[in-house]
């Protein structure tokens, strides 16, 4: 399916807040509500929204540490790939995590609660690994921008 202006309307109007109602979507869009709605679940059944959630304020919640961590696997430890993929998936602190072309095999964006938290991440489930060869750390200090939203 092609997506037409009405769709990128829906689209950028569901990312910027996905808590408005479907008459308030097809209000904004000049549809009738049900056309609207007709769209919105086929949006969702083609896979183009993949889900709808609350953003939460990290550090209300204590996570005052942003880290994106560069690791690379041994070349032994290239064989487990998938291994270290679905090890990742299970870890909460990896909020992100990706193949990377270059002299790093991953990159990972990862949450904790203090630099504290951070360390005995690294120590006790990265470094614990025996094919991870080395984890470079970038720290965050000022979030500048922010944003879920796509350039629809």
């Amino acid at each position: 399916m092609s997506l037409n202006q009405v769709d990128r309307q829906i689209l950028a109007l569901i990312q910027k807040d996905a808590s408005l109602s479907t008459a308030e979507i097809a209000d904004k869009v000049g549809l009738s509500q049900s056309p609207c709605w007709r769209r919105i679940s086929r949006l969702e059944q083609e896979g183009y929204i993949k889900g709808k959630v609350a953003i939460l304020e990290p550090k209300k919640l204590g996570f005052d540490m942003l880290v994106y961590a560069h690791v690379r696997l041994s070349s032994h430890g290239r064989t487990q790939l998938a291994e270290f993929e679905e090890l990742i998936q299970s870890y909460d602190e990896v909020t992100e995590c990706y193949t990377m072309a270059g002299t790093m095999d991953f990159m990972l964006r990862i949450i904790s609660k203090g630099i504290e938290g951070y360390e005995l991440f690294v120590r006790d489930k990265l470094l614990s690994l025996d094919y991870v060869q080395e984890v470079h750390s970038n720290v965050t200090m000022t979030c500048v921008k922010r944003s879920t939203s796509l350039p629809i």
